[in-house]
């Protein structure tokens, strides 16, 4: 398939600078998840990939050749977008092999790629529907279909589970990652869900303010974060901070997962009140209010029952607690 280079990108819209040099490589096969919050760049610099934006600066590698002044279609690439893009006018069959049809591919050669592609995706009775005839998971597998069927040196990805249904969202996931297992594909995975990019990735690129603030395996980056950005992006619910000071500790601030929040009714470290409670079944988040550190988050698994305004007691695990200095970066022991 292909690899991914980028050094130094940037781009700026007039005197907004959204990329802020970057340097990245994406290895043969790899997926390749980017995520961070709405703003950060993700978006734009898989445009950048992609071909649709122009970097402003920086050189963009696709299986070592720059492709920095290569139009799209000559790129090798493939991407998914959120809105399906599908022809309406266009039966499935039709627009899963349109992009192949377009580039001079025989009859023949159209033919058997769709039908490999739609057996992959269990799409073979419906390749004389159009999309109108379709749900929005149907038409969300149409489009990926119609990259597969490129073989493209790249898949790019951008938020395609935003229009799905929760249970749809979910199915498609586990589809995408088969898909990317029998395929042993080239991936690159745009989305702000950090859900998404733990259970998809082989990496995840967390972008804040489009800069790099961390790159790693999703349990790497959720035992080891290097900074607070990473630490509360990545988890959920997401990571507690607390005064460090308040505890008797030098660092400036102390993370702790919710997991790792004990909470009693007879005694503890940290005084509060319960604000809200989650019952989610399988486990139970409770919001505490504390005046020391404002509002916590301990997770319970299992079944809890704690009411609100009830006092309670809350005690960090020291053992898997993350330290943070003054401008937030991780204080390694």
């Amino acid at each position: 398939m292909g690899d991914l280079k980028l050094s130094a990108v940037t781009k700026s819209f007039g005197k907004v600078d959204v990329i802020k040099g970057v340097d990245l490589e994406v290895k043969d096969g790899e997926f390749c998840v980017f995520v961070g919050p709405s703003g950060c760049g993700k978006s734009t610099l898989l445009r950048i990939i992609a071909g649709l934006e122009d970097a402003t600066s920086g050189e963009i590698l696709i299986d070592g050749a720059k492709v920095n002044l290569t139009p799209p279609s000559k790129r090798e690439i493939a991407m998914v977008f959120q809105s399906y893009a599908l022809y309406p006018h266009l039966t499935v069959r039709d627009n899963m092999g349109l992009g192949l049809r377009q580039s001079g591919a025989s009859v023949a050669d159209v033919q058997a790629s769709v039908a490999r592609a739609s057996e992959m995706l269990g799409l073979g009775p419906l390749l004389e529907r159009r999309p109108s005839e379709l749900s929005g998971g149907q038409r969300q597998r149409v489009a990926i279909g119609r990259a597969i069927v490129r073989t493209p040196k790249l898949f790019l990805f951008d938020e395609p589970l935003s229009n799905l249904d929760a249970a749809l969202r979910v199915h498609t996931r586990i589809e995408i990652a088969r898909l990317h297992r029998e395929l042993s594909a080239t991936m690159i995975y745009v989305t702000h869900d950090q859900v998404e990019a733990m259970t998809l990735a082989d990496r995840i690129v967390v972008l804040n303010g489009g800069r790099v603030a961390q790159v790693g395996a999703p349990m790497e980056l959720y035992n080891n974060p290097a900074n607070t950005f990473v630490a509360g992006f990545i988890g959920s619910p997401q990571m507690n901070f607390l005064k460090a000071p308040a505890l008797g500790l030098a660092a400036e601030t102390l993370g702790i997962r919710p997991e790792h929040l004990a909470i009693s009714r007879d005694a503890g470290q940290i005084p509060g009140t319960i604000s809200h409670v989650e019952h989610l079944g399988g486990e139970t988040n409770v919001y505490v209010n504390t005046d020391a550190h404002g509002l916590l988050t301990v997770r319970l698994f299992g079944e809890h029952q704690f009411a609100v305004q009830e006092a309670v007691w809350l005690t960090p695990d020291p053992a898997r607690g993350f330290l943070f200095d003054t401008d937030g970066n991780r204080i390694r022991a």
